[in-house]
């Protein structure tokens, strides 16, 4: 990302052990692999294949690239409508995680622009935000610098990590120093099921790994049939969730009784907003047609509220999972606000930014 590549100038001047040869050493300071350079990644592939003297090809993107983007290059297609897929093979991908830093940087509100990294202007992630894209979509997680910090650090880092993704194999290693048999040719990587592996969908779907709790790491779903008070929601959702690591789901107010609500925490940093209507405000002849799609609808159905609902899956380190319920029970509608009806909820305040004003599509 920087106008200097570093990397490749100590590589030309034998700060990696590579070999020693005249092959032209290709810059690509311009921008990241997974946007503008996705053409230039073509080409120089295309010619590196074709010299037929290589059997892998190591990809080393910048810290703050998203690795979804990444894999998705291969699926880009050139001016000439070819693309990477026919020419290599996405085999693994690799997450390093520093051992030192990342509970504390995972626990930081920084945005990349305070710690002088982004992709622009316009790059308004946080630092939380790419270090979950970065473990969550991966195939192997490497904790390196594992020295510099105690077995019972390590043991719980590896836990917390295992929760996050409990499809990726985690490998401890000092100095970065690996078994190579472990990042190559392992043929783990699958679009497919990367991109379900996060631990929140796992829980969400009844299958965890149970061996995290030993480690005080545990998980648990909140589910309701009914609203919850906006105000009440609010006000929950500021205070500090002792313990909880990451929570992921959809949440109902009244106050928009047709619009399902989205929540992402990881760490300090929350994201939520509408995500859409629940399919019991959608007319029937604006449902999808296939019927794969309608029977994971039906299956979240109940008479009289629909598929709206709260499901939200919390993976934490030593969470009070009572509390968390109980906290959450009280922002629900009351009997009596129940009892109310939709035209009274809709006329209630709603803190969350970026809804709906009453009366437009809630």
């Amino acid at each position: 990302m920087s106008e200097i590549n570093i990397d490749a100038g100590l590589i030309r001047n034998g700060g990696a052990e590579l070999s020693r040869t005249d092959e032209k050493l290709v810059e690509m300071s311009n921008g990241c692999i997974c946007c503008t350079l996705r053409e230039d990644l073509l080409v120089e592939v295309d010619r590196l294949a074709k010299a037929g003297r290589f059997d892998q090809l190591v990809i080393e993107s910048t810290g703050i690239s998203e690795p979804l983007q990444v894999a998705e290059t291969f699926t880009f297609e050139g001016e000439d409508g070819r693309s990477l897929n026919e020419i290599a093979r996405l085999d693994t991908m690799v997450t390093v995680v520093d051992a030192l830093n990342f509970l504390r940087d995972y626990r930081s509100r920084d945005r990349l622009h305070a710690r002088g990294e982004s992709l622009g202007e316009e790059d308004q992630r946080t630092v939380v935000d790419l270090l979950i894209e970065q473990v969550e979509f991966c195939d192997v997680i490497v904790i390196n610098k594992a020295d510099l910090v105690s077995d019972e650090e390590r043991e719980q880092l590896t836990a917390i990590l295992k929760s996050l993704n409990p499809r990726a194999r985690i490998e401890a290693a000092t100095f970065g120093q690996v078994p190579l048999d472990q990042v190559l040719e392992t043929g783990l990587f699958d679009f497919y099921e990367a991109a379900k592996a996060p631990g929140c969908l796992q829980e969400l779907r009844g299958t965890h790994t149970p061996e995290t709790e030993e480690y005080g790491i545990s998980h648990f779903v909140y589910r309701a049939r009914r609203p919850f008070h906006p105000d009440r929601f609010y006000d929950a959702v500021q205070r500090e969730w002792s313990g909880v690591v990451r929570s992921k789901g959809y949440f109902w107010l009244a106050s928009h009784p047709s619009i399902a609500g989205s929540w992402s925490q990881a760490g300090a940093v929350a994201r939520h907003g509408p995500a859409g209507h629940w399919w019991i405000a959608v007319p029937a002849d604006r449902w999808p047609e296939d019927p794969e799609t309608v029977a994971l609808i039906r299956e979240k159905w109940q008479d009289g509220v629909g598929d709206a609902r709260q499901e939200l899956v919390f993976i934490g380190m030593d969470m009070d999972e009572d509390a968390l319920r109980a906290g959450l029970d009280a922002c629900l509608l009351t009997d009596e606000e129940m009892a109310s009806g939709t035209l009274v909820w809709k006329t209630w305040h709603n803190p969350f930014p970026g809804w709906p004003k009453a009366g437009r599509s809630s």
